[in-house]
């Protein structure tokens, strides 16, 4: 995937739930739904090494666009970042079923020879991660299905980006010492 995609997509992912909040009462929610769509498609025809993940993720996320369009229902507004959720979760799980966990392949960026108490330490990372998507997705599904919309805001636009930096942060200050204890 191109870096300009990759940034366009990270970009509309950070400010998705502040566009949909302020464009509530200005904008039909169908009409989110043809940008949102033109950037995984994007995404879907820049992919480098075209694998599972690199159509399923794309495919996803167009029949959600799809859905959301037809339905043009401010309902189905909320359920993005749950999709987020799944999708970053089926690829992490998915990861530490067939070939390298995700983390490890990060770690194999900085360290081609990553020895076997490394590998392990990505493993588990990468649990780590799944169950943060697992459990963020049931907070921002539950914040969809019943919360009022100022609080799927606030969750959505902030605490679950906060939550996801401590994650960052604390596994690179606990990485240091798991180094030192292999």
């Amino acid at each position: 995937m191109s870096r300009g995609v990759a940034a366009a997509l990270a970009a509309a992912g950070l400010a998705y739930p502040f566009i949909v909040y302020a464009t509530l009462e200005h904008l039909n929610a169908a009409w989110l739904a043809l940008p949102l769509a033109l950037l995984w498609l994007a995404r879907a025809w820049t992919a480098r090494d075209p694998q599972a993940a690199d159509r399923l993720l794309p495919a996803a996320a167009l029949v959600f666009c799809l859905i959301l369009a037809v339905s043009n229902s401010q309902g189905w507004l909320r359920w993005y970042p749950v999709l987020v959720n799944g999708m970053m979760l089926a690829i992490f799980g998915s990861s530490l079923r067939v070939g390298r966990p995700v983390i490890e392949r990060l770690a194999r960026l900085r360290h081609p020879d990553l020895p076997p108490e490394g590998v392990r330490y990505t493993r588990n990372v990468t649990r780590a991660w799944c169950l943060f998507f697992l459990l963020n997705g049931a907070l921002a599904a539950a914040l969809a299905a019943w919360a009022p919309w100022s609080w799927w805001l606030a969750y959505n636009g902030g605490a679950s980006y906060a939550l996801m930096g401590l994650m960052m942060a604390g596994e690179w200050l606990l990485r240091p010492a798991a180094a030192r204890a292999a």
